[in-house]
């Protein structure tokens, strides 16, 4: 590996330490060969994420041109065409000794486009579609790396994992979302529980849910949880060496909801976070699991919501 190429994903590993510190300490349980593969595809997702979200200074419409000229960067290299950038030699590489879908990643940039002039969703199908690009792809993306014995029946696991995490993770950020002038709660749903805006953003500056903002995050709580249900059958499809590792983010995922539902569903009251101790258990018990396992879901996970 050349130097250029090893410092991208020097790049990518530094992002991924950074800002996905669950997903990377489940990383570390793959084997060294196949470490750098993720964090490229991190990289990938959350530099698109960066110019969407971290460039405050910035109009909606540089934001867009930015985006479309690192796609436009991104598109050339998958032509064959040399890129200069932090990043995008360590995806590429990935992308060509992985052989990933390609359609995949253009998913992805078309939903972190919408991120940019989108900021609510009427139903939680028209959320589905935006989640579709944004996490389901993710799951895909990374099935190559993970190598099931059957991809095929892989996939649909592959991808309600990533639907899970995703909305795993509007529900720990909804304040943070408000910030951005997001919503990721379907307006169907709010309407459902009685929640409007303004009582979000209430919520947001008073640190305190009332009893309707609660109600609503634990319903969006249950369907999180059938998310994971329908996910759990492919954690044993995984090849034995990547087991281990998408098991602790299951359950280190799925445990940030847990402590959601301990804090009675005030998503404004605290962050929630999994606490270390929890997360070395969690890691070495998955350490310990022999292959092939199913994984154990908690006995409310699909009892919540429609």
């Amino acid at each position: 590996m050349d130097e250029r190429l090893a410092a991208a994903y020097e790049e990518c590993r530094k992002l991924h330490r950074r800002h996905g510190r669950t997903y990377y300490l489940a990383t570390r349980l793959l084997p060294a060969e196949l470490r750098p593969h993720v964090h490229a595809l991190y990289g990938f997702t959350r530099y698109a994420d960066e110019i969407v979200d971290s460039t405050p200074d910035l109009t909606v419409a540089q934001r867009a041109s930015r985006l479309r000229a690192w796609s436009a960067s991104f598109a050339l290299g998958l032509s064959g065409a040399p890129v200069d950038d932090p990043i995008l030699p360590a995806v590429l590489h990935t992308i060509a000794v992985q052989d990933l879908d390609r359609t995949d990643f253009t998913a992805f940039l078309r939903s972190m486009e919408m991120d940019l002039d989108v900021a609510s969703y009427a139903t939680y199908a028209d959320l589905l579609e935006y989640m579709e690009g944004s996490a389901a792809v993710i799951g895909t993306m990374m099935l190559p790396i993970l190598g099931p014995a059957d991809p095929a029946a892989a996939r649909e696991p592959a991808r309600q994992l990533g639907l899970a995490f995703q909305l795993t993770n509007f529900l720990r950020d909804v304040g943070e979302d408000l910030d951005r002038g997001r919503i990721y709660l379907p307006k169907d749903d709010l309407d459902r529980f009685g929640v409007t805006e303004a009582d979000l953003d209430h919520a947001r500056e008073t640190g305190r849910s009332g009893d309707r903002i609660r109600a609503l995050i634990r319903f969006e709580a249950g369907r999180a949880r059938r998310h994971y249900a329908l996910a759990a059958p492919g954690v044993p499809m995984l090849a034995p060496a990547a087991q281990a590792c998408i098991r602790t983010a299951f359950h280190l995922y799925s445990g940030i909801l847990g402590e959601i539902e301990r804090q009675a569903y005030d998503v404004f009251a605290r962050r929630a976070v999994v606490p270390r101790r929890t997360r070395v258990m969690v890691t070495a018990r998955s350490l310990l699991t022999p292959t092939g396992r199913g994984v154990a879901l908690a006995p409310h996970s699909i009892a919540l919501g429609a």
